[in-house]
């Protein structure tokens, strides 16, 4: 199984993030691990609500909120949002596939204050008669430093529908896993600077007065 190294924010995550790919059928499978150093699960938590905008994720034009409920048995905390996007999407896609650069994303939350887990999926709405992305995103305590540090991992799903139009396919497939890592990189650099902004920066302003 093929592996890559991306570039990860140093103050944020460990040195290194494996971009791990496996292939069914017309299904590529994406995975990636890493560790939020300094930030506890609560920091990382609230950093959430205000992870846009920034100016990593500038792709990122709206976030609109359609639902938020709180199971009264569990205290999880389920929002459900529509996220607005401009991507530069390749001329041939456009040409043969249709459609426009302006891409919409669904987003479910679920946040277990109790546990300390948050769980987040996501799917296209876009273009999804071609092709299909499910992301999924989990946050808990990295188990050896609970109150320092947060475990993230991220999974992805890339499955294309045009069976009769292989190459086609294909080429849909590889963009997609190139704009999937690009926008995971981004993603990352803007939840850096929103955590950098919401607490080290304020310890920082705390320590001098």
């Amino acid at each position: 199984m093929p592996s890559a190294t991306l570039p990860v924010p140093a103050a944020t995550a460990s040195k290194k993030v494996s971009l791990k790919k496996a292939r069914q059928a017309q299904c590529i499978y994406l995975k990636r691990r890493l560790i939020m150093s300094f930030h506890p699960w609560t920091h990382v938590q609230l950093g959430l609500w205000h992870k846009y905008p920034n100016p990593h994720c500038s792709h990122v034009i709206t976030v609109d909120v359609l639902d938020r409920s709180v199971d009264a048995r569990t205290g999880i905390i389920r929002t459900e949002r529509i996220l607005g996007c401009k991507q530069k999407a390749p001329v041939w896609i456009l040409r043969l596939l249709g459609g426009s650069e302006d891409a919409f994303v669904r987003e479910v939350m679920f946040v277990d204050p109790i546990n300390q887990r948050t769980s987040i999926v996501s799917t296209n709405m876009s273009m999804s008669q071609y092709m299909t992305c499910l992301e999924r995103i989990h946050y808990v305590p990295e188990p050896s430093r609970p109150l320092e540090k947060t475990l993230f991992s991220q999974a992805a799903e890339i499955q294309t529908r045009m069976p009769i139009l292989k190459s086609l396919a294909n080429r849909l497939e590889q963009w997609s896993c190139e704009r999937f890592g690009d926008n995971a990189r981004l993603g990352r650099m803007g939840f850096e600077f929103v955590l950098r902004n919401l607490w080290e920066n304020r310890s920082i302003r705390q320590t001098e007065q």
